[in-house]
Parts: structure tokens; sequence; C-alpha cells
């Protein structure tokens, strides 16, 4: 988007919280922050999205929020775990601050059970109305607003059969075929929720879907078994969503770098991978076809000074800044004003095309 830059824009008037609870700077933007976010996904940068452009939405009427302690909504509802959308019982963990399952009790020993023994959710019988009443003034109009989803395809397999056995039926040729009919049922279960979401909140702008697939040295299995069974079970979802005019981003933990093909084809439109992840090398080979997060130089916020920090913004912004091919800022909470000005202003000087 053709904007040239005005020092005024540098002028800061006021802030806003990020999900860790430091506050970004709110600068005098050339238009609001929802459509910068949005021309970026475009591939029409504006400036280089810094984590304050966005609101997490993860409602209370969706059991599995509860279940995972993932309430982000209007409603002042705390819980932390109990049972999702598929009778599954999750304990929270407080050492680490998240729910599991109870290992070694799996409700699924073999991925053909699953005809027989899933009972799948009446999404019809949430409470809906009661969750769009509570979050009526949750929304930002300025900002683009991400609803989260937990609990994908290979992840929500981990829920029912544990990880091992989870990860041993991509593999084991008796049950590939119930893996593939169950992703697929998921898909369309997962479509009709997001329907829901669509209709009682519309505020939503785009999707970030859960889906873990690797671990801290590599992936959990190799790229052609995710072609070949979660791929399409993604991509159902995903060109569900496009037609929508959604967006739709991916959240998968791990070393992922031989994944990201099949990210791409999967539908997907960004990606913020974990600091194991070489995320400058990610984008300089697939940042023209996937939006990547990308993670900055490492530096001490307190002792660094001021001009050395602009060095370095100056020094990723053309590397990671460039027309038709953004990225945005990944793994720095608690930005300096000074490297979050200059990042800005370096930015819209090289994401402007006249």
């Amino acid at each position: 988007m053709a904007i040239p830059f005005d020092p005024k824009e540098l002028d800061i008037i006021g802030e806003t919280p990020s999900f860790f609870g430091t506050m970004n700077p709110v600068y005098n933007y050339p238009l609001t922050a929802r459509e910068a976010y949005i021309s970026m996904l475009k591939r029409e940068p504006v400036w280089q999205m810094m984590g304050g452009e966005t609101q997490m939405f993860s409602p209370q009427c969706n059991p599995d929020n509860a279940a995972r302690a993932f309430i982000f909504d209007g409603s002042g509802d705390t819980t932390k775990g109990g049972i999702d959308m598929f009778g599954i019982d999750w304990e929270y963990v407080e050492q680490v601050g998240g729910s599991m399952v109870r290992p070694g009790a799996p409700f699924l020993a073999d991925a053909n059970e699953w005809r027989d023994k899933i009972v799948w959710p009446d999404i019809d019988k949430w409470d809906w109305a009661g969750c769009a009443k509570a979050n009526e003034d949750f929304f930002k109009k300025d900002v683009y607003v991400v609803a989260w989803f937990l609990n994908g395809w290979f992840e929500r397999l981990i829920s029912f059969m544990d990880f091992e056995n989870a990860a041993f039926a991509l593999i084991d040729e008796d049950q590939q075929d119930a893996v593939k009919e169950l992703f697929m049922k998921l898909s369309d279960l997962y479509i009709k929720i997001f329907d829901k979401y669509m209709e009682y909140f519309p505020a939503i702008d785009g999707f970030c879907i859960h889906d873990d697939w690797g671990g801290q040295k590599s992936t959990f299995f190799s790229p052609e078994t995710a072609e070949e069974f979660i791929v399409p079970a993604m991509r159902k979802v995903t060109d569900h969503l496009h037609a929508k005019g959604k967006f739709c981003e991916l959240h998968s933990c791990g070393q992922a770098i031989k994944q990201i093909p099949n990210f791409i084809k999967a539908g997907w439109d960004i990606w913020n991978g974990q600091p194991m992840n070489d995320t400058h090398l990610q984008y300089e080979l697939y940042g023209d076809k996937i939006v990547i997060g990308v993670i900055p130089e490492a530096f001490d916020a307190e002792t660094t000074p001021d001009e050395e920090l602009r060095r370095l913004v100056r020094e990723y912004a053309d590397k990671f800044c460039k027309p038709g091919k953004p990225s945005v800022v990944n793994g720095l909470w608690g930005i300096p004003r000074p490297y979050s000005a200059e990042l800005y202003k370096q930015s819209r000087l090289n994401y402007y095309k006249k």
C-alpha cells in the first residue's frame, strides 16, 4: 500500500498491552492497525507488525478453552482444566501454566476405535448467544482480531491416544485409513464451529489454529507423512475460511523447517516459529509464499546503547522488510522504545513503493 512516511507518525498517541503483559506504543499511524495487518497479509505491507496490532480471542463457550486454561474473552471466566468438547479430561499443571491429558490411560487404544467410541459434540447446545452478549464490549475496533483455536489434528489425536500411540498410528498400515477419516471428520466439525464463531463474533478477522508438529531438534513425523495425513484436512479448513474472507495462521511449536512446504500446501497465511528455528533462513527460503515470524538478533535491552539498537534495527529492516515479501517480528516482547520507533520508521521507508 503506497503511503509515504510522515515523521509525525512517530508521535506516540497511546499504548496497548501485549499477550505477555508488556505495553506496546501506539504511533500516529496513517491507517488503523487492523487495516495495516490485513494489508500485510495481502502482501502489501505498510509497516512492520510488532505485536500491538492484534487482539486475541478465545471464547468461554468453547469447552476446549476452559479445559486448556486458555479463555481470553470478556466473560471473566478463569477456569483452568476440565472436560473438553469430546469429554476428555484435562488437568491444569501450575508449574507449566497449562493443561494436559493425564497420560497412561488413553481414550483410544487403536485409531480404528474412533468410529465406535467418539461422541461428537453438539455445538448447537453451546451458549453462543450468552457468550456473544458477554463479549459485546470486548473487541477493539482498530486492531486485527484473531480467534485462537486449540487442539488441531495431530494434537487432537494425541488427546485421544497419548503421544506415542498417536505417532505410531500415522505409520501403522492397519490404522492409517482410520486416521485419515478421523482428520477429515474433525475438519468438518471445525468448519461448523468456525461458522458459529463468524456468526456470533463478526469482529473476527482471522483464525489461529494450533497443531504442534515438532520438538527441540526435529519434527515428530516426516514431511511425507504430514502431506499425506494432515495437509488435506488442514486445507479443507483453510479453503473454507479463505472463501469466507478470513485469514489463517498456524501455531505449530517445534523445529519445523522441513515442514514449511506443507504449511504452504495446507493454505496457511502466516506462521511464527519458536527460537529453535532459524527464522532468518526460513524467511529467505519461503517468505515469498508464507508470512514468517522473524526473530531479531539478540540484544540486552538494558545495556545496549540506543544508537546500537538503531543500527540493529536498520540491518533487520533491510533484510526482512521487503515490499511484496513481508514478515512480522517474532519472539521479542517488551520492545525498547528506541528499537520500536526505529523499526517502525525504517520499515515504513522500506515498504513504501511509489
